[in-house]
């Protein structure tokens, strides 16, 4: 063979060989050799989707490139757009290229967040250069809630627990100057007995408000029957009625369910109910009627007392707002109890409805979502049964009826 056949001969076994050791490699590489276990973008992806915080990618043009499901929890993104603030301010951002802090609370004049949502939503807005823009935002309505609640909760004790204090101070001492006499002792003890009731039931409401407010973490939702709560809120008071000659009537038992806490929805129709027998002169009836209004389930409190006239519709809901201050003091009310409904009712994504006539009566209407319903935000209240109100002319207007939502009430 001469050197030119050796040569060529050398050359084909170099690229055979070359060949067989590149499709060798290839072969361990997919075969054997790829690493197991997600990519860094991979576990990146599951990162931002996990987080706690909103995460949203923005382009120049204020387009949503990127978001995971806690940045439509908070209301960051609403119909695949981003918040108007955040918008704003990642052309801030990206024009003077530093971080930006933004407010995105949800807006007094939207629809309200259903049930449990957040009240305060802080964020801050990146450059990340090739104009865009990232939006990271945490709920932080804990602790605005507990700030709120602090400032609320002294100015309170100092407003209205130094009234009865005061008069358990004057009362012992004069307990103490008439001790020869046991008649003024038993007249003066007694007044105290009712004054420190009082004091005790201020403080345990007090610290019912404080905790709808947020001073603390709300118990979770469970499946409760609506039947259940009127039974036991009778049995709260019942001995209240009975002591002031009022009948209480009940329609029949419904079955119904809603998703809620059982306790606090009792303290609240326990409220209602003790409002409709305080307001209620001796032996007029007090009726209680529960129905099915679309996804909503409606327990009405319907009086026939003295009735609420229509410039304190709103303000009753008030914390420690009195119609008849004399009267409530007479019966041991601490203007919370109405207060403390209308937050039950927001805790639990629903409102209350007022109805109500000077002379006539009033009706109290607590809505909250059934079990299992899906409702839009900020849905409006329907009219409440009529056969459980009091007596009206045909040619009323609607100046008896107002309505509170209570959806996002803190």
């Amino acid at each position: 063979m001469t050197a030119l056949g050796y040569t060529a001969l050398i050359i084909g076994v170099l690229v055979v060989g070359a060949a067989g050791g590149f499709a060798i490699a290839r072969l361990r590489y997919y075969g054997h050799g790829k690493p197991e276990g997600p990519t860094v973008a991979e576990l990146l992806q599951r990162l931002v989707h996990t987080s706690a915080s909103g995460v949203v990618l923005l382009n120049k043009f204020g387009d949503v490139v990127l978001h995971n499901p806690r940045a439509d929890e908070l209301g960051i993104i609403r119909d695949h757009r981003a918040d108007a603030r955040a918008q704003k301010a990642a052309e801030q951002a990206l024009e003077t290229g530093k971080a930006v802090p933004v407010d995105l609370s949800p807006l007094t004049d939207r629809p309200a967040l259903r049930g449990r949502g957040p009240a305060a939503v802080l964020g801050e807005v990146r450059p990340l250069g090739d104009g865009f823009a990232v939006v990271d935002a945490a709920d932080e309505s804990d602790s605005v809630r507990l700030e709120a609640t602090r400032r609320d909760f002294v100015a309170n004790v100092s407003h209205e627990l130094k009234t009865p204090v005061g008069a358990l101070a004057l009362l012992a001492e004069a307990v103490l100057d008439a001790a020869d006499d046991a008649e003024e002792v038993r007249r003066f003890s007694t007044k105290i007995l009712h004054e420190s009731t009082r004091l005790g039931t201020l403080v345990s409401e007090l610290i019912a408000l404080s905790r709808l407010q947020g001073a603390e973490r709300l118990p979770e939702m469970t499946t409760v029957e609506v039947d259940a709560v009127v039974e036991e809120a009778l049995g709260r008071c019942k001995l209240g009625a009975e002591s002031a000659g009022i009948e209480i009537a009940v329609d029949e038992p419904t079955g119904y369910l809603l998703d809620g806490d059982r306790t606090l929805l009792v303290t609240a129709l326990s409220n209602l109910i003790d409002n409709a027998v305080a307001y209620s002169p001796p032996g007029s009836p007090v009726s209680i009627s529960r129905r099915m209004s679309g996804d909503f389930v409606e327990i009405a409190v319907t009086d026939r007392g003295i009735g609420i006239e229509p410039e304190y519709h709103e303000r009753v809901f008030e914390r420690f707002f009195r119609v008849d201050p004399a009267r409530s003091r007479a019966t041991g009310g601490t203007g919370l109890g109405l207060a403390i409904v209308k937050h039950v009712a927001a805790n639990h994504g629903g409102e209350v409805r007022l109805w109500s006539r000077t002379g006539t009566g009033s009706t109290f209407t607590l809505r909250v979502p059934g079990h299992g319903a899906r409702t839009t935000d900020g849905q409006q209240a329907v009219e409440p049964d009529r056969a459980a109100l009091p007596a009206r002319s045909t040619d009323e207007g609607a100046d008896g009826v107002a309505t509170v939502e209570t959806g996002g009430v803190r």
